[in-house]
């Protein structure tokens, strides 16, 4: 059975190996990547210097990832709400937002979710799979396409849990930071965790200077494991911890998210205990 490539997904290196296991010369490596990624295209006739030979070939023997806009809604302050579809048709959600520094897209890494936070909606139906790098980069194409803007900031904060989806995370880092393709510094991208200690520790590893967020959302362990059941397997304290060994490594400042939630973590010996809490100098 005959490998189908996701090309949008394959770092330089490997597209050179495929096209010369196809027989075509190596250089055709670097103008397929600056097609897939500078020019963000949407399909294979666009890709205007390779010969039609070698691009019908591609059509047949490699699949070239693209989303389908089904909803956009617009808030009055001019933020813009996706969804859309992907080529097996489930959907996925993301969010433009406009700011005096540029434009942000806030993307999803899964559709679904395993972590089962009790006020997010993208827990409810349980995870149904995890994206792939080209399905999380097209998120980005996708919305420049649409809007003809150049996107400056990613938030991995939609729907899924983006550690819980590592491989397929470092793999969208490392492209959309690529000289060659979108080129996005690494220091706008935000990736955000309810705290997957293990994977935090992983991530401290990579040397990707990303800006990484916690979800919080309680100030002690046991008024957190009735809001998440990560906090079954992780305390606060370890997540802490990662945290402190994360920004040892990086040097990249750690942002907290709270959520406040009526009559659970809103009162002021909630806000008392967050404002009392040890904080290393410099890591929020």
């Amino acid at each position: 059975m005959n490998t189908v490539y996701d090309i949008r997904g394959m770092m330089p290196d490997e597209l050179k190996k495929m096209l010369e296991d196809m027989g075509e010369p190596a250089y055709r490596a670097g103008q397929l990547f600056a097609w897939l990624h500078g020019q963000q295209v949407s399909s294979f006739d666009e890709m205007t210097n390779l010969p039609l030979s070698l691009r019908n070939r591609l059509k047949d023997e490699t699949e070239l990832v693209t989303l389908e806009k089904l909803i956009e809604r617009i808030s009055s302050d001019g933020t813009r709400k996706y969804l859309l579809r992907l080529p097996d048709d489930e959907t996925v959600e993301c969010v433009l937002m406009k700011y005096h520094y540029g434009y942000s897209l806030c993307i999803s890494s899964q559709v679904g979710c395993r972590m089962g936070c009790s006020f997010c909606a993208s827990a409810r139906g349980g995870l149904i799979r995890s994206l792939k790098p080209s399905e999380m980069l097209e998120q980005v194409y996708t919305v420049q396409r649409l809007n003809s803007i150049r996107i400056s900031h990613v938030v991995v904060m939609g729907t899924g849990e983006p550690l819980d989806n590592y491989d397929a995370l470092i793999r969208f880092l490392k492209l959309i930071n690529h000289e060659k393709g979108q080129n996005m510094s690494l220091r706008n991208i935000t990736v955000s965790t309810c705290g997957l200690v293990e994977k935090i520790e992983e991530l401290a590893k990579e040397d990707l200077p990303i800006t990484l967020a916690i979800s919080l959302h309680a100030v002690t362990d046991e008024k957190r494991r009735t809001l998440m059941p990560v906090a079954n397997r992780y305390s606060i304290s370890q997540i802490t911890k990662a945290c402190n060994n994360y920004f040892d490594k990086t040097g990249r400042r750690i942002t907290f998210e709270y959520s406040l939630i009526s009559g659970i973590n809103d009162n002021m010996d909630d806000a008392d205990k967050l404002a009392g809490s040890p904080r290393p100098a410099g890591r929020m």
